[in-house]
């Protein structure tokens, strides 16, 4: 049966491109829609660039011919603008007009498109409930569902021989494992003894040799001082580390270390290897786009109350002391000497960056457009590394399951550049530790 999809205002602002996604299918977007979206043409944000955007695609269909009675569609469907003078019962919100008669629209094709299914598709929760009450098919608008219970976490066990686990402590050992062929380029893997089970080593399926390795051996040495605590921020340093590896994401829970050993490896490969010019970090605690006029000062000051958690960590891993602290030292002697710059996302767009340690940190609140304009922003000799927690996400446009970091998680897992750890042990301490399983 023939499909007829009414589309949302905030699926053509989450995504401009949206109405190429339902195959052979008729896609409505009714009028009061392209009216929302043109509140926001001016707007500066992400938002308003998708705006402009959308309008000019339907402008290009509409020189194809007549949006209301039905354009093709590269894929073989068909778009349309329709309207309707329906109303919906006077005891439906008045605050929620062009809600309404968006919901009009679906429900009078509805009644008169009885050979086809009709489907509502919105990324509003509430108006979901409310398009089910009415009687009306609604889903969600997801492409890049990723349920965070499936997400690739980046490491495996694997049960061995015992040669094979000796063979790991050997200088350059290079080895292959059974059920090598299921998996990912730089995968880490957790190889036990059949006989031992407590007999293991810890290796990793290089990209481009496809042979299992031990770890890089600063894991073991430490780096700036901080050697990791656990199996999985062995496996995290071992990524940040090797410049094989141009693209990290790191998915971790609140006190992790995710964050810390990000930097920490930037330190290093920055001032000790001197492998890249300086190390660039951002967080997006604004939109992609927004502005930070609004606070006093120049973009340092603005950014310091937003950059606060990195500037600790940079202190930490200083360890600067109480009187080097009345002292005046910190983090900024490290900007002043050109190794550390702090960059507000808002700046990124139409930038490259060569030769840098870039770290994003929490990742999760970009959506997966700005994800990518991000890293189209790395330039030759760069390394990129986006850290975050899916299950803390402050962004009202993303969720666990479609936001940028899991959508880059899942969509390089299967290339030799990139690596992923999915880090659940927690070592900021034990009460956060707690706080992080129980509250």
């Amino acid at each position: 049966m023939r499909k007829n999809f009414v589309l949302d205002t905030n699926v053509l602002l989450h995504d401009p491109r949206s109405i190429y996604s339902f195959e052979d299918n008729t896609v409505i977007i009714p009028i009061y829609v392209i009216e929302e979206i043109d509140q926001f043409k001016r707007d500066l944000s992400e938002l308003g660039r998708n705006a402009r955007q959308v309008a000019r695609i339907l402008d290009a269909h509409r020189s194809e011919g007549s949006l209301a009675e039905g354009v093709p569609l590269p894929n073989g469907g068909t778009l349309k603008v329709a309207f309707t003078q329906r109303e919906l019962p006077r005891s439906m919100a008045d605050g929620q007009l062009m809600d309404n008669r968006i919901l009009a629209v679906a429900i009078d094709l509805m009644e008169r498109e009885t050979d086809s299914q009709v489907l509502f598709i919105t990324k509003d929760t509430n108006l979901r409930i409310r398009a089910d009450a009415l009687g009306l098919q609604a889903q969600d608008f997801d492409t890049e569902r990723v349920e965070i219970t499936e997400l690739y976490t980046g490491y495996a066990e694997i049960t061995v021989p015992g040669e094979l686990v000796d063979q790991m402590y050997k200088p350059n050992a290079e080895i292959e494992v059974p059920g090598q062929d299921k998996l990912f380029p730089n995968q880490f893997i957790l190889l036990k003894d059949e006989a031992n089970p407590s007999h293991t080593a810890m290796g990793r399926l290089n990209g481009h040799r496809g042979k299992v390795v031990p770890l890089y051996r600063l894991v073991k040495e430490g780096t700036w001082g901080l050697r990791p605590r656990n199996m999985e921020q062995a496996f995290t340093l071992d990524l940040l580390l090797n410049d094989d590896i141009k693209l990290v994401t790191i998915v971790g829970k609140a006190g992790t270390g995710k964050t810390l050993l990000a930097i920490a490896a930037g330190l290093h490969k920055t001032t000790e290897e001197g492998t890249f010019q300086k190390m660039l970090v951002s967080r997006p605690v604004f939109p992609l786009g927004r502005d930070i006029g609004y606070l006093p000062g120049d973009v340092e000051q603005k950014l310091n109350p937003w950059m606060q958690p990195i500037f600790d960590n940079v202190e930490f891993l200083m360890n600067l002391s109480r009187a080097d602290k009345k002292a005046g030292r910190g983090y900024h002697e490290l900007i002043d000497l050109g190794i550390l710059e702090i960059e507000p996302l808002t700046y990124i767009r139409g930038r490259s960056i060569p030769n840098q340690y870039i770290v994003v940190d929490e990742a999760q609140n970009l959506t997966p457009h700005e994800v990518k304009t991000i890293i189209t922003r790395v330039g030759d000799g760069t390394k990129i590394v986006l850290t975050g927690d899916p299950f803390q996400i402050d962004n009202p446009y993303v969720d666990s399951t479609n936001n940028g970091l899991v959508h880059v998680v899942n969509r390089f897992k299967n290339e030799k550049i990139a690596g992923h750890i999915t880090m659940t042990k927690g070592e900021r301490s034990a009460l956060a530790e707690l706080a992080a399983n129980l509250l």
